[in-house]
């Protein structure tokens, strides 16, 4: 019998499905970002299944552990719940190149922008990729997203500040918020959106290679 796959899209945690506390492990200071309780509604309704992808440098920096990252998870669920919303799962990297505890100081395949979270994923969770997308707010997640064979979604809320640009890291759009996201995913991308996706044309400048 044929595995069933799924798509899914695929969510950076901190700063796009949730407001920006760095290195929160506090579940009381957790706040679903404004702008996506509709969008996140409307991709599960459609058959997506929604997956965090997160970087949790401070495992490695040996500010918070692994363990500490439960709560949050649970938590997490609980308001996505109140919003109609399952979470399908939920992974993040441990590592960091120049962390403080040796068990994580390491360069590895999970870290984005490389594409190893959502390759697990996939296995996991019987997920097809190339019907796939990935939305996050900087531009390591674009690449990690495009590297596994995602469209991805960037958004602009202040987050990038580099805007380090290679082919790997051009997004399909750059939407305001998750909702806006969420239309563009649910109406088939730019060819049936038309003029509407124009007004969010991805042309910042190069700075990089």
């Amino acid at each position: 019998m044929a595995v069933k796959t799924h798509k899914a899209v695929f969510l950076d945690k901190d700063g796009t499905l949730i407001e920006d506390v760095p290195f929160n492990v506090d579940p009381a200071h957790i706040r679903v970002s404004a702008g996506s309780a509709h969008g996140l509604r409307a991709l599960a309704n459609a058959g997506y299944r929604l997956v965090v992808i997160s970087n949790q440098s401070g495992i490695a920096r040996g500010l918070f552990t692994a363990d500490n990252l439960r709560p949050v998870e649970r938590r997490l669920q609980e308001l996505l719940e109140e919003i109609g919303v399952p979470l399908a799962g939920f992974y993040f990297c441990p590592h960091h190149p120049e962390g403080s505890v040796p068990a994580y100081a390491i360069a590895c395949a999970c870290r984005k922008p490389q594409p190893g979270l959502l390759g697990r994923a996939a296995r996991e969770l019987e997920l097809d990729l190339s019907q796939s997308w990935f939305i996050g707010d900087i531009l390591d997640d674009v690449e990690a997203g495009r590297r596994a064979g995602c469209r991805t979604i960037l958004l602009d809320n202040g987050h990038e500040t580099e805007w380090v640009l290679t082919p790997m890291r051009q997004p399909e759009l750059v939407a305001a918020d998750i909702d806006e996201a969420a239309r563009f995913i649910l109406h088939d991308g730019r060819k049936k959106l038309g003029h509407e996706c124009e007004r969010h044309r991805f042309d910042r400048p190069v700075c990089g290679h």
